[in-house]
């Protein structure tokens, strides 16, 4: 069944209500955002997500150093990362890694493959930061494609009204969204889980 990160979680209620809806990742901030957290927040959100949800630090161009202790501190089970990390830098980290990619055009696919991560993320080209910019990519570029061992999470301007679509067009062992499920830049509860609700319905529609 495809997963479902939801990411930029900020407050007690939008984790438990994402954790009671289904779903298997979630997403903490550390960079450059609106929706930062610092370290100590962060200890303290984490209290609230259940053993089988993952907890995911997001970070961009950040120390090797700083990410380790944050990880430490915050108990995350992967690391993602946003910037122009190297293979080697994504190596020397003690947790799994999530390595983001924006996407441009099939260009953008190659040299992808020499990264050993535990999931590839593919997003939209940046905005002001990286990620959470609300904006698809062309899906066509990746239809199809039989590469990465099937380790996608798509990323990129999703939403409850599109999640069916990108997962027939796509086939992504995952889904991330942030921007997807906020009204006016504020997590909303209710579409937190219609897009759980819609992305586990379009998986099993894909299935038949």
């Amino acid at each position: 069944m495809v997963q479902v990160k939801i990411c930029g979680l900020m407050k007690q209620e939008d984790i438990q209500a994402a954790s009671e809806a289904g779903a298997d990742f979630i997403g903490f901030v550390f960079a450059k955002s609106k929706r930062q957290l610092t370290k100590e927040h962060a200890c303290e959100l984490a209290s609230f997500v259940p053993p089988q949800v993952k907890k995911v630090g997001v970070f961009v161009n950040e120390k090797l150093e700083v990410i380790e202790e944050i990880a430490e501190k915050a108990d995350l089970d992967y690391i993602q990362l946003h910037g122009d990390e190297s293979p080697d830098f994504c190596s020397q980290l003690s947790l799994p890694v999530i390595k983001a990619f924006q996407i441009h055009s099939l260009a953008d696919l190659e040299g992808i493959s020499t990264y050993d991560c535990a999931y590839y993320l593919l997003d939209s080209p940046a905005g002001k930061y990286r990620g959470g910019n609300g904006e698809t990519f062309d899906w066509s570029i990746v239809k199809d494609r039989d590469f990465l061992d099937k380790k996608v999470l798509l990323a990129g301007g999703l939403s409850a009204e599109n999640v069916e679509e990108a997962i027939r067009e796509v086939n992504p062992a995952g889904l991330d969204v942030s921007s997807g499920v906020e009204t006016n830049g504020v997590k909303d509860v209710a579409k937190i889980k219609a897009f759980i609700q819609a992305a586990k319905k379009g998986d099993k529609n894909d299935k038949v």
